[in-house]
């Protein structure tokens, strides 16, 4: 009997992308899944699509937020609820190729790890395949992961049974990466599954897209998260943003 896998997608006005994203999902070879969506008051028709969905797959499951509260609050509303011995994320933009639970949870069990991503590939806007690969250190340390967050969340899964939901403050950004940190701790290393087994739609406007909004998230996680003082925070943030101009670019490849 395979065990229940959750998959955590919080929704904000994405009614673009959400068909295909639902659809990467029901295309799954792994079949013992549930998808729970958080919807954060959207204003367009992304509930409606996803409703059509759940109609003819009692596995989608939606929840409806009454006020738009941010996507971290989302997160943690659809994280609330899931029920299975695994949790993986897929945001509402991604999509996942055909075999990406079935080969995970394969080889979380073969090595007997209790968490795994895997590298991903890259489309735009439209869905364009940008032929550009994002790899990882295989196996990622915790120091490594420290000064860089080389997890895509739409890869990452990990043991609910072991680590107990991960539920962080929701006002904070970044909340991925600290939820990997948070798990890298415990463990100290993590082997990613070394083959591509998503896309990530880059967007416009994005956090990650934005690189001011992206160094003052990321100094939030050395401020806050990690709890370090300012001048200290300052010196770790110079580190990262040298792992990130000069190392990260090393892991990402022309395909």
């Amino acid at each position: 009997m395979s065990e229940l896998v959750s998959i955590i997608t919080p929704t904000y006005n994405a009614e673009k992308y959400i068909r295909e994203t639902l659809q990467s999902v029901v295309n799954q070879s792994y079949q013992n899944w549930e998808m729970i969506l958080a919807d954060d008051a959207s204003t367009d028709n992304t509930v409606a699509i996803i409703e059509k969905f759940a109609q003819k797959d009692s596995r989608i499951k939606l929840f409806k937020l009454p006020e738009n509260r941010g996507n971290g609050f989302a997160r943690n509303a659809a994280l609330e609820k899931a029920s299975g011995k695994y949790i993986a994320y897929l945001d509402a933009d991604d999509l996942w190729f055909p075999e990406k639970l079935e080969k995970q949870i394969q080889f979380l069990k073969t090595n007997h790890q209790h968490f795994t991503f895997s590298f991903y590939d890259s489309i735009d806007e439209e869905g364009n395949n940008l032929n550009r690969r994002v790899e990882s250190p295989n196996p990622l340390t915790y120091k490594q992961l420290f000064f860089c967050n080389y997890v895509g969340n739409l890869t990452a899964i990990y043991d609910a049974d072991y680590f107990g939901k991960i539920i962080l403050e929701t006002s904070q950004k970044r909340q991925d990466w600290r939820i990997w940190l948070t798990i890298l701790k415990q463990i100290k290393i993590a082997k990613p599954f070394p083959e591509s087994l998503a896309f990530y739609r880059i967007r416009e406007n994005s956090v990650s897209s934005s690189k001011f909004k992206l160094i003052k998230h990321n100094f939030g996680v050395y401020r806050e998260f990690h709890e370090f003082n300012f001048v200290f925070s300052v010196l770790l943030m110079a580190r990262f943003l040298f792992t990130q101009l000069i190392i990260k670019p090393r892991y990402i490849k022309n395909i």
